[in-house]
């Protein structure tokens, strides 16, 4: 069953994204936390503006799941504006011009991260807002609490951690708070723990 079926495909799917901080945030860091509630086709921060991005999602519906829960979402020590913006889509810029700025604009159209591109995906129902705990999945068989928590201390304070006692390749982590939460998220989704990409969503369960 198509869960599009039957919902109206027209209307805005590009987002207008304030409050960046232009020192420390990339196309990536927007793709893999907007990734979190839709799949990211392409992401443009802006060359005027760098504390202004533009992010296209594939169709409306994601678009809305991500303005409801990522404004007023805190990221990198500022809060994150997140509203529907008049344009349809994001162009990339054309070979050879404003070369100085193509870093700013990436296209993920084929990107392997997509976490909705199966129709009907497991991964809509889990969708939830973004909060403190931390859910991690694709952990390798022999990873170690000491281990994760190390890798997640280095960008936010872990206060708990805990196992899915029927699948070790599962774990929640709490962190101190939102910001960190964020922080880790958008940092560590994807990354790399022996031969394993990790991935990393939020959680509404908290650590018992």
């Amino acid at each position: 069953s198509d869960p599009n079926k039957g919902i109206s495909m027209s209307g805005p799917s590009v987002l207008i994204v304030s409050g960046l901080d232009p020192e420390r945030c990339s196309p990536d860091i927007l793709f893999t936390l907007f990734g979190v509630y839709g799949d990211v086709l392409r992401v443009k921060i802006l060359y005027n503006k760098k504390d202004t991005a533009l992010v296209q999602l594939v169709n409306p519906q994601q678009a809305e799941i991500a303005v409801n829960h990522l404004n007023n979402c805190p990221l990198h020590g500022k809060t994150l504006q997140v509203n529907f913006s008049r344009h349809n889509s994001i162009s990339l810029p054309r070979a050879g011009s404003e070369q100085e700025s193509s870093h700013l604009t990436k296209d993920y159209t084929g990107s392997p991260l997509h976490r909705y591109k199966v129709a009907g995906s497991k991964n809509f129902q889990h969708i939830t807002a973004p909060s403190p705990v931390l859910h991690l999945s694709n952990l390798p068989q022999n990873a170690t609490e000491e281990l994760i928590t190390e890798i997640f201390n280095q960008y936010g304070n872990v206060a708990s951690f805990k196992f899915f006692e029927k699948d070790k390749r599962m774990s929640l982590v709490q962190m101190e708070n939102l910001s960190d939460a964020v922080e880790c998220l958008v940092m560590l989704h994807n990354y790399r723990i022996g031969d394993t990409n990790i991935r990393v969503s939020f959680s509404q369960k908290p650590i018992q």
